[in-house]
């Protein structure tokens, strides 16, 4: 896996308004003592109300089925045993939206 790279993860049970269960999400970072960050995908369009977040269209490339929203600011380390299936890519462009807005959100 590679970052830019967009997979099927299952991020389990979670609480509260975190995300969980089976979804898109784009991986982040490399593999580092067995755990990879990942940028959870929604494709509900009110999600784009928030900060933080960049929407992305369904391409050939990419995978996705539906427009979806990047969730920056629910950024989070997962085992890699939870990425189930590689979707595609982003673009190096989807890539530099997804860079700037974790860069924006890490100065505040």
């Amino acid at each position: 896996m590679k970052k830019g790279e967009i997979w099927v993860i299952d991020s389990g049970n979670s609480s509260g308004h975190e995300q969980s269960g089976i979804r898109p999400a784009v991986v982040f970072s490399g593999v580092v003592a067995g755990l990879v960050m990942v940028v959870p995908l929604t494709s509900n369009s009110r999600a784009l109300r928030f900060a933080h977040t960049v929407q992305l269209s369904p391409t050939t490339s990419n995978g996705l089925t539906a427009s979806s929203s990047a969730l920056i600011f629910q950024l989070r380390a997962i085992d890699v045993k939870r990425l189930e299936k590689k979707m595609g890519s982003l673009t190096a462009d989807e890539l530099k939206l997804v860079n700037k807005e974790i860069k924006k959100m890490l100065s505040v």
